[in-house]
């Protein structure tokens, strides 16, 4: 099985064509794209350059964020994702504390060999100062909660470190909550610990981040909380069927009424059905050919099944079906950005396909009616307006 998972893997990074698309994007886009804060809340640099080193300071080969793109398309607070892949939680393992604290330095450092240029971020007020000062803020969250392994004194050691949400699970179940991609639901949405935690992580004024766990686990942890909460970079399951990663109708009502906010992810396969079906279809084939035939035939056969049948790239109209959604649904005030840039690989929507392109995102919400307002909530103000809600509860709290 892991063989074939690999395959597939190969085949989407190794054969999709990059088919980026642009739209006419005016001067009033570009203006208000770059005059206006654009907080992402998701992209995962840090794990790209810990996989394989580079200096985005500079212009990149490859990959989706470096400085001059993210200028070049007025990206100003990118929340670099601290990504601890599930299996590094379990016996003898160290839950990922080690990688959590390599990754944050790495952060650290992309700020220290550019001090001009990047500004590690704390706090809503560090983004609105380095705005001002020309400079792109680096606010932190983790991706997935196991370096928290079971410890308040963790989870306040990497507050202390710069990270400003916590995913609570990633594709596995862990010691905090279920996952959304996990069979396994050992503890029926959040474990002991878990209930625990999400009080705890009002107190010390870090966000709540439902992105990747179990419906069961969502709706705990609004139960429990006393400040909104987010999903970092998640989308609609009204698009995506059966797809328990992806947010459906009730939870965004549910959201809502908590204040939070969905940052909407642009990966294809979370904005549209078919790249899942593409895949699905694709690992049906190759495990079928990799048994017959043996692993080598089985890749000969995903490059003729990916001639014949082009990777359903999706594209910016999708990722604005899904902002109409929720506007529609619930209102403006409840929408972000939450890319996952650097994390999807090659699957990202045909006219969105790295930093450079938040105009493209700006001038397609102006031709469906946005106001400046509304869309200036979508691109930052609604997230900041939550992490300014959860700073100031600690506030209280201390």
């Amino acid at each position: 099985m892991k063989s074939t998972i690999s395959i597939v893997a190969l085949a989407i990074s190794t054969f999709l064509a990059f088919n980026a698309q642009a739209i006419d994007v005016t001067p009033k886009a570009k203006k208000l794209a770059h005059e206006t804060i654009i907080l992402d809340s998701h992209i995962d640099v840090p794990y790209r350059v810990h996989k394989k080193w580079v200096d985005v300071t500079k212009a990149t080969k490859g990959g989706d964020f470096d400085h001059p793109r993210a200028v070049a398309g007025g990206l100003n607070a990118p929340f670099m994702s601290i990504y601890i892949p599930a299996t590094y939680e379990g016996e003898g393992k160290d839950f990922g504390v080690q990688l959590a604290h390599q990754l944050i330095d790495s952060v650290e450092a992309i700020a220290q060999r550019a001090p001009d240029k990047f500004a590690v971020a704390y706090s809503t007020a560090d983004v609105y100062s380095q705005f001002e000062q020309g400079k792109i803020s680096l606010p932190m969250g983790m991706e997935n909660g196991s370096p928290i392994a079971n410890s308040f004194e963790n989870l306040a050691m990497f507050h202390e470190r710069g990270i400003r949400y916590v995913t609570l699970s990633h594709s596995l179940s862990n010691h905090i909550s279920d996952s959304s991609y996990d069979l396994r639901r050992q503890w029926k949405g959040l474990s002991d610990f878990g209930k625990k935690l999400i009080p705890e992580m009002n107190r010390i004024g870090m966000m709540i981040d439902i992105s990747h766990v179990s419906d069961a686990a969502f709706y705990q942890a609004l139960e429990l909380t006393q400040t909104p909460v987010i999903a970092s970079h998640s989308s609609l399951r009204k698009f995506t069927p059966g797809f328990e990663r992806n947010m459906d109708d009730e939870m965004i009502k549910a959201l809502a009424k908590n204040g939070g906010v969905i940052q909407i992810n642009f990966g294809s396969s979370f904005v549209s059905a078919a790249p899942q079906e593409w895949q699905n279809k694709l690992k049906a084939k190759l495990e079928k050919e990799n048994a017959k035939w043996g692993e080598e035939k089985a890749e000969r056969i995903a490059k003729l099944y990916k001639e014949n049948n082009p990777y359903p790239f999706a594209s910016l109209d999708t990722v604005l079906d899904h902002i109409d959604h929720v506007k529609n649904l619930v209102g403006v005030d409840y929408i972000g950005i939450g890319s996952d840039y650097d994390g999807v690989g090659d699957s990202l929507p045909r006219d969105l396909k790295d930093v450079s392109y938040f105009p493209q995102l700006v001038q397609g919400l102006m031709n469906r009616g946005y106001s400046d307002a509304d869309i200036k909530k979508i691109l930052s103000g609604n997230f900041m307006r939550v992490w300014k809600q959860v700073e100031q509860f600690a506030a209280k709290s201390k």
